[in-house]
């Protein structure tokens, strides 16, 4: 039997949450609902949780 065909997998993008700016270290803003389990995912209109499905929407200016 011939071996499976290895497909690449995307990475996480985890790490552009976070920001360095000398020693401080901020983070993007995360679920109030999911405490620390993950963050909100920052659209044009809103900050939405895939994990709760929380909702902000963001004020038009």
């Amino acid at each position: 039997m011939p071996k499976k065909e290895v497909k690449n997998k995307i990475a996480s993008k985890k790490w552009l949450k976070y920001k360095i700016d000398g020693k401080t270290i901020t983070r993007g803003k995360m679920c109030p609902k999911c405490s620390t389990d993950s963050f909100l995912a920052d659209h044009k209109d809103r900050l939405y949780c895939g994990k709760c499905h929380y909702v902000e929407y963001k004020s038009k200016k």
